[in-house]
């Protein structure tokens, strides 16, 4: 079985059996944690790059830490620093990333519907890197 759709945006997309898929395939990977090398080479090849449009300091550890022990090459964007701050809009930036031949996006974004847009326009997978939980706490639910 494999997942339906090319991107990760959320759990109710996903049928129980693909969670259950998920879960499944994350148990080897428990062990990383107790062996001396912490590293896998399940994404060696792989670009990742995170474009976190919210400072997060788990989030951008936690996946970068994830992409490191699967051996992806992982790059974070730093929006402060990016062209963002000139007019670029986050299609413009995702687009011109995947010109760069990057296979997933993360995406933390504080408008919601932003990861479901960049994951209509671009061919790379795009995985929300923000909680349903997460939007709800930050407007005080």
């Amino acid at each position: 079985m494999r997942l339906r759709y090319k991107d990760l945006l959320g759990l109710a997309q996903l049928s129980p059996e693909e969670i259950d898929l998920i879960l499944r395939d994350a148990v080897p990977f428990k062990k990383l944690f107790t062996r001396s090398i912490k590293k896998v080479p399940t994404l060696r090849g792989k670009n990742r790059r995170a474009a976190l449009y919210e400072p997060s300091t788990r989030t951008r550890t936690s996946f970068e830490l994830a992409a490191a022990r699967l051996s992806a090459d992982a790059l974070s964007l730093s929006v402060s620093s990016s062209s963002v701050q000139k007019g670029e809009s986050l299609m413009d930036t995702a687009l011109n990333l995947e010109a760069m031949k990057i296979d997933f996006i993360v995406v933390r974004h504080s408008v919601s519907g932003a990861p479901e847009l960049l994951a209509r326009g671009v061919r790379s997978h795009v995985i929300n890197a923000a909680t349903a939980t997460t939007n709800i706490r930050r407007r005080g639910c």
